[in-house]
This record gives C-alpha cells, structure tokens and sequence, in this order.
C-alpha cells in the first residue's frame, strides 16, 4: 500500500532475492520512461524502496506520481507481491 510521507508516496517491496528485485526495477524502469517520469528508488538485497514525487511541481504528490504507483503496482503483481 501506498502512504504518503514527507511530500511523496512512499513504499517498499520484498522479493524472494536480488535477482527478483533487480528485474523487477528493470521493468519499472521501462514503465518510468513510458510515462516520463523516474521515481528515486532505492535497492538492497531483496528490498526496493520508492519516494515518488514531482520535482518539477515544487516536489509535491501530483497525479503524475499516482499513474506511476498504479503502474509500479500492476508490475509488483506480476512478481507476486504487492
């Protein structure tokens, strides 16, 4: 579930493994440049954790931000979290 904190959405992910989370972020990544919009994002282990805001709306939670959670989510099930 997505929460919001500290001006972004926020929310992390668990994954059997590395390599799990790491081809997980790779299609984030293709969905980020799809919709022009690169989330920060943190990895360690079988961990990812995402900030998302709009720099340039002055760092606020905007509806760019909810479309990519929405498609953050859609991918997340295909990995079986969520």
């Amino acid at each position: 579930m997505w929460t919001e904190y500290d001006n972004s959405l926020t929310r992390s992910f668990v994954f059997p493994d590395f390599k799990t989370a790491w081809a997980f972020m790779a299609e984030v990544a293709a969905e980020a440049e799809r919709l022009d919009h690169h989330p920060w994002w943190a990895n360690e282990y079988n961990r990812v954790e995402f900030r998302l805001r709009t720099h340039d709306a002055g760092n606020t939670v905007t509806k760019r931000d909810h479309r990519l959670a929405a498609a953050i989510d859609i991918v997340a099930v295909r990995y079986g979290v969520s």
